[in-house]
């Protein structure tokens, strides 16, 4: 039942991160990046299951008492923790970027930008 929710919600994230990535706002590019990205951080959560406890599962653990019931990869969660950072970094980044492009062209249209491009109209 959880496998259904999980793969639920990253197909959705999936979905609109893509119908906002095809759009012509800027803005709504950057946010259709971030989605895609947090999309493949829920599938890597996903993916890191909780495996059976063996008496080597949690060498910190071991000599200390009984082993817990089920542990998982403490790896991909670190990786998926550093990818949420960095994630949010370049989210930032972008939109200020978004922010300098519209103050020098003042729109955020991919359309018009591209023609002006094409102009050669810089301020």
């Amino acid at each position: 039942m959880t496998a259904i929710v999980v793969a639920t919600v990253v197909g959705a994230l999936c979905a609109i991160g893509t119908y906002l990535l095809l759009q012509q706002d800027l803005v709504r590019v950057v946010w259709g990046l971030s989605l895609l990205s947090q999309a493949a951080n829920v599938y890597l959560l996903a993916m890191g299951n909780i495996l059976p406890a063996g008496p080597d599962a949690v060498p910190v653990l071991a000599g200390h008492g009984e082993p817990p019931s089920g542990v998982t990869d403490p790896l991909v969660q670190a990786l998926v923790l550093t990818a949420i950072v960095i994630g949010f970094g370049m989210t930032a980044f972008a939109l200020f970027l978004s922010y300098r492009v519209y103050q020098e062209h003042g729109t955020l249209a991919l359309a018009e930008l591209a023609e002006a491009d094409e102009a050669g109209d810089r301020r």
